[in-house]
């Protein structure tokens, strides 16, 4: 053997005796606590930068955006994560991509098992199927966590597709017109005004002193919450708006979804203003006295000693 291939084969020995570089620079190990939650789920995740982070992709879905179909990377991927406070304990965040039908049943869900809903919106025009987008937040330990928010997790993909949810499923609104309207405003506790066949009871935020710019923003400005009827006492229609504090949130969406209320979106109309107020867009049907309930119950969540 040569001089040349002995000093040959001892290079190569020492390279490959040396440390795999390419192992040290790979993502760090997924805590122990963090894969005890993937196998509570029974889903996979990945670790980086202190961040949990699990995909919750629609691959279940055939999405077309104007008719042209778009994979679910395009922005079908719901997802949560998970991060360390700085009292040690978890945050949780995420988006979830829900079908129309999943949204209400999903909401119920996340809120019975105490993680908060704070947005729900679309991110889309033109999709068939439609989607929505409810942003999800919680916090404690990461077990707990991944207890409450299993339960939502395995309705997605598995809710099949109706008209509506819970008591808003049932068809028609009876004979336009025939509303009890002063039976609604006695339930409510407010009168209304009557235009065509619509019965809408509006209900300002005085107990707010909103400004913008050093203007006072009130009712007529578009502070207020609503409620609009429409068809007969024993089968109506409900629409309408409620305006709230963050604290009031959660306590509305628990109380409309208890009383079989359908939330449509959860969003701001207003930029600038303090306090900030949030708006939340609701739907229902069933028997008028019902839904006339349903909404002075809403109601009752407001003003429970919010910022002023």
């Amino acid at each position: 053997m040569t001089r040349r291939v002995k000093i040959l084969l001892a290079a190569i020995t020492l390279f490959c005796s040396m440390p795999n570089l390419g192992a040290q620079t790979s993502a760090p190990q997924i805590p122990a606590e963090y894969q005890a939650v993937l196998k509570q789920l029974g889903r996979t995740g990945d670790y980086k930068s202190g961040v949990l982070k699990v995909n919750v992709p629609r691959n279940d879905l055939h999405v077309k955006i104007a008719d042209i179909s778009a994979p679910t990377p395009f922005g079908f991927g719901g997802w949560f994560a998970m991060t360390k406070s700085d009292g040690g304990a978890e945050v949780l965040m995420g988006d979830l991509v829900l079908l129309q039908e999943e949204v209400n049943p999903v909401m119920s869900s996340l809120l019975e098992h105490g993680l908060e809903v704070t947005a729900l919106h679309n991110h889309f025009f033109w999709e068939q199927p439609r989607l929505f987008y409810m942003h999800i937040h919680g916090h404690g330990k990461a077990g707990e966590l991944a207890t409450q928010i299993k339960p939502a997790l395995d309705q997605i993909g598995h809710i099949a597709p109706s008209t509506g949810t819970g008591d808003s499923a049932r068809s028609g609104t009876g004979n336009p017109g025939s509303l009890d309207a002063a039976r609604i405003a006695k339930i409510v506790g407010h009168e209304g005004e009557q235009s065509g066949s619509v019965y809408k009871i509006t209900v300002g935020r005085d107990d707010l002193q909103v400004q913008e710019m050093g203007a006072n923003i009130n009712s007529r400005m578009g502070l207020n919450t609503w409620a609009a009827f429409v068809g007969s006492n024993d089968n109506a229609m409900v629409a309408g708006d409620v305006a709230m504090l963050g604290n009031e949130v959660t306590p509305v969406l628990k109380t409309l979804r208890e009383h079989g209320l359908d939330v449509v979106a959860i969003h701001h109309h207003m930029i600038g203003t303090t306090p900030q107020i949030i708006f939340l867009h609701y739907w229902g049907k069933g028997p008028v006295d019902k839904l006339a309930a349903g909404f002075k119950a809403a109601l009752d969540q407001l003003g429970k000693g919010g910022s002023k």
